[in-house]
């Protein structure tokens, strides 16, 4: 596919350029409580402004159904957006409407416009190729050059994200490209032993992705709320722990797989657990009680890994080359059940090896709990995306790009 760096040297001064990023960001009462995914984009809209390219930005919010709706407005991330780039950036209150073109037309090479959330349009995210098609022509009037940057979009076949691309002559952004060669590093070029560590509420979530690792991975190490059924699998009682039944023949097919082939599955050996679910809003204390995996009380639910466990996880990680993690061991978002998520975090960091955090909660763990996202060798903006990709499920917004 060609790069936003062949682009910028054929020239972009006075060009419209649309970006399609992925703005994304959790709100909450209307305040972005992570801004990684702005963040993230900033590299290819700066680029671009600094060339003078008049940069229009567009990305979804949420899931509004197809009309207009203030909860899910993009005007929180367009103003952030200004505060990183430290430069005005104008905002359309429309997607395709008088406001976007108003937007568009005002713009001065080195300028930059967000438009209104994408999906306020039914057209984004149809099924029907033609209401898509018509979406993406009326995207398509805004913008001369168009960037893919929104990662975390590229599983999608929306019109901004697949259709739009074969409408105007088309380039990889910064983010793109480089997520793309880093997940070629987990399924291409891989340095072993490559160890995997899947966290997160479902195992149906994860089942593509663990059924494709089976053939590459050499350790996969499951936490979070999926591992109930991994342990139910086993025989254990699991009390009123998060417990997908329907799955549990599909994770005994993976543990017999895994031990066939030689790769070696790593189970929780104790677990935090509690009568209820923490309250997390006002963070108050949850007074878990540490038992073993095998030995769960019926009237108990687990709620993150254990201390035996950090330190079994964190030697099965030492000697890795590479590491792929996605998901949080327990419900990081209280402090009480914290713990395993820091711990699985902080043996990436003490490891040598070239560590990709996946994206959605993993990134967002890594954020509030502290770290220093640098630290990491890579962190994804796109959870399901990579995930998709680790399936070797063809994307329809790479595709797109490399058509």
């Amino acid at each position: 596919m060609k790069t936003i760096d062949e682009l910028l040297a054929e020239g972009v001064d006075g060009k419209r350029v649309f970006v399609r990023a992925d703005l994304n960001v959790p709100l909450a009462e209307g305040a972005i409580t992570d801004d990684g995914r702005i963040r993230a984009v900033l590299p290819t809209v700066k680029a671009l402004a600094d060339a003078g390219a008049k940069v229009v930005v567009a990305s979804h919010l949420g899931r509004p159904k197809g009309a207009p709706d203030p909860a899910f407005s993009l005007l929180p991330a367009a103003e952030r957006l200004g505060e990183l780039l430290g430069a005005p950036v104008a905002f359309a209150q429309d997607t395709v409407g008088p406001a976007a073109h108003d937007a568009v037309d005002g713009l001065q090479p080195g300028q930059v416009a967000v438009i209104e959330n994408l999906r306020f349009n039914a057209g984004e995210t149809s099924k029907d190729d033609a209401e898509r098609a018509g979406f993406a022509d009326q995207l398509a009037a805004l913008a001369d050059v168009y960037v893919g940057d929104g990662f975390g979009a590229v599983h999608r076949k929306h019109a901004s994200v697949y259709d739009l691309p074969a409408k105007l002559p088309h380039y990889a952004g910064h983010l793109i490209a480089t997520e793309v060669g880093v997940l070629k590093k987990l399924t291409d070029e891989v340095k072993r032993p490559y160890a995997v560590v899947l966290g997160g509420a479902k195992v149906s979530d994860k089942l593509g992705v663990i059924d494709h690792l089976l053939e590459k991975a050499d350790r996969i190490l499951i936490g979070g709320g999926m591992a109930y059924t991994f342990l139910k699998a086993q025989g254990h009682e699991v009390g009123i722990s998060l417990l997908q039944e329907d799955q549990i023949p599909a994770v005994k097919d993976y543990l017999k797989r895994a031990e066939a082939r030689g790769v070696e599955f790593v189970l929780p050996v104790d677990v935090l657990v509690s009568p209820d679910f923490p309250d997390l809003k006002t963070k108050a204390p949850a007074n878990p009680t540490t038992v073993a995996a095998d030995a769960i009380p019926a009237d108990q639910e687990g709620l993150d890994i254990g201390p035996e466990t950090r330190k079994l996880y964190a030697s099965k990680l030492a000697d890795a080359a590479t590491v792929f993690w996605n998901g949080p061991m327990g419900v990081f978002e209280h402090p009480d059940y914290a713990e395993g998520t820091k711990a699985v975090a902080q043996a990436l960091l003490d490891s040598a090896a070239f560590t990709v955090v996946g994206g959605g909660d993993s990134a967002a763990a890594v954020r509030q709990l502290g770290f220093d996202e640098n630290a990491f060798g890579h962190i994804s903006t796109g959870g399901g995306a990579s995930l998709e990709y680790l399936e070797g499920k063809t994307l329809p917004g790479l595709a797109a790009l490399e058509n």
